[in-house]
């Protein structure tokens, strides 16, 4: 089982694992292996542009690159010219175009999108310098199949148009690069591609001329919100083929998290409906060491930081409503529901917990509020005092004023907290689940009050009481400005002279 996923700088003491990932990567190769000089060379050259992704510590894969002045070299180049004979003294500091080297992951890891996340280390390398775009040269590994029957041309189109898989170009489609010409003679050799390749370009759209001030950088967030349907599961392994058909499809639009609704395993509960209603939520709290262990695979194998929702979970002997942030790179954190419903408290003996705090993730700081919670304004406010950019609301209402208390409460935290909130629950009827008969939701996207968001503070929102995914993008460079140049300034206006807040305690 994979523990952890790292992605970092390339250094000459992983050659030896590197060299072995490349070997398996390339078995029919058996003398253009790059040996440890050129590794060398790149790495003194241009150490931030010689990226490794390792699984438990072990080196798998590797993005390699350059900088160029792409208008010396131009379209019509091979890879022997733009590499300067392989020396890489093309590499220009001062040029405007990441160019790639190399790429490649070790057979017995593929399938875990980390192809995808080296590509997307790329993209965040070309735009932290400020370069124009991405370009390289891709193989046609699949031509020699159909050379006899059609040309390049035709042979690329019919990829372009998903009639061929071919594995090179396919993935590369895939991840936002676009067929810029095609070459002839790049890679002399290569039999499987006839000696063809394609020139692949990825546009950096936030590239400017001259660096302005940090505002002008966009750092943008795609959030995924599952609008889970209850309805009954007769075993663990069924509610987990819907949970990973909504993880793959939110991964597929290449979402940064994936949200799920506070207790949506309560289906499981039909299955202990001969017990009393605690008894019955103290057996289903069995499951969720399995479902925490099952939600990190997900996310590591999917590429999306999992928030789960909430489950019930039995902590020192209390019965408690907690959650977990499971990282794509396979960290996993926990959030607790500090103020607990009546309800909760009287049907299910549930109590309150302790921890508060602010995530540090790949794709900003968030917060994670579980239903009732966001009804306190303190708790946002002190996580906005850490720098929390998207605050998550799982919850789970059964009437719609229980659910506009949440809707309503999370719009309210949007604006005072100048953050992005987003909420999702679950929809459909239980009836056959005590204290869970029925529910009642509508996903959506909260955002801050000011010109340069939507006027009704509502970036999106799925359709009420409807099975769904909610997939919507926010711009987290928006909040920056706000803080310092917004209309009002609600974090940085505060009385702190007159009042203050802050916890009692540390949390446990």
């Amino acid at each position: 089982m994979i523990e952890q996923i790292e992605i970092g700088s390339l250094h000459i003491e992983d050659y030896q694992q590197l060299n072995e990932a490349m070997k398996a990567a390339y078995p029919n190769t058996t003398d253009n292996y790059w040996p440890t000089s050129a590794i060398q060379n790149l790495i003194d050259k241009f150490p931030e542009g010689q990226i490794v992704i390792k699984v438990d510590g072990v080196v798998v894969g590797t993005a390699l690159s350059i900088i160029v002045d792409y208008k010396k070299f131009g379209d019509n180049h091979t890879y022997k010219q733009i590499t300067g004979n392989y020396t890489f003294n093309t590499h220009n500091p001062k040029g405007d175009t990441l160019y790639g080297v190399e790429v490649f992951i070790h057979p017995d890891y593929r399938g875990l999108r980390l192809g995808r996340r080296l590509y997307d280390a790329r993209k965040d390398l070309c735009e932290s310098l400020n370069l124009k775009a991405i370009i390289f040269g891709g193989r046609l590994p699949n031509y020699h199949i159909y050379a006899d029957s059609m040309s390049s041309k035709e042979y690329i189109q019919k990829v372009k148009s998903k009639e061929i898989y071919d594995p090179v170009l396919t993935f590369q489609l895939s991840n936002d690069f676009h067929v810029k010409k095609v070459l002839k003679k790049y890679m002399p050799g290569d039999e499987e591609s006839k000696d063809y390749a394609v020139l692949l370009q990825w546009f950096n759209v936030y590239y400017v001329s001259e660096l302005k001030h940090m505002f002008n950088v966009k750092t943008f967030v795609r959030l995924g919100l599952i609008q889970w349907q209850m309805r009954p599961y007769g075993s663990i392994n069924e509610l987990f083929k819907q949970a990973e058909y909504f993880v793959d499809a939110v991964s597929a639009y290449k979402s940064d998290f994936a949200l799920f609704p506070e207790l949506f395993n309560g289906p499981l509960l039909a299955t202990f409906n001969d017990m009393p209603e605690a008894e019955a939520m103290r057996e289903l709290a069995k499951y969720t060491p399995e479902m925490k262990d099952r939600f990190r695979e997900m996310a590591i194998r999917y590429n999306v930081n999992i928030i789960t929702g909430s489950l019930p979970s039995i902590e020192n002997g209390e019965l408690r409503n907690i959650g977990f942030l499971c990282h794509r790179n396979g960290t996993v954190d926990q959030y607790d529901k500090i103020h607990i419903t009546p309800d909760e408290e009287k049907h299910w003996g549930i109590r309150g917990g302790n921890r508060l705090q602010v995530f540090d993730t790949d794709a900003g700081r968030v917060g994670i509020l579980i239903c009732y919670d966001v009804e306190f304004p303190e708790l946002p406010r002190l996580l906005a005092e850490q720098g929390m950019q998207i605050l998550f609301v799982p919850f789970l209402t059964d009437t719609q004023n229980a659910y506009m208390r949440v809707r309503l409460c999370a719009q309210a935290r949007a604006i005072e907290n100048e953050c992005f909130v987003a909420i999702t629950g679950s929809v459909g009827n239980l009836p056959e689940v005590d204290n869970m008969d029925i529910q009642y939701s509508q996903a959506a996207v909260f955002t801050p009050s000011d010109f340069a968001f939507p006027a009704n503070c509502v970036k999106s929102e799925a359709t009420t009481n409807t099975e769904m995914i909610l997939i919507a993008e926010v711009d987290l460079s928006l909040l920056h400005e706000l803080h310092m140049y917004g209309s009002v300034r609600n974090l940085k206006d505060r009385r702190t002279d007159f009042y203050e807040l802050s916890l009692k305690n540390k949390n446990d």
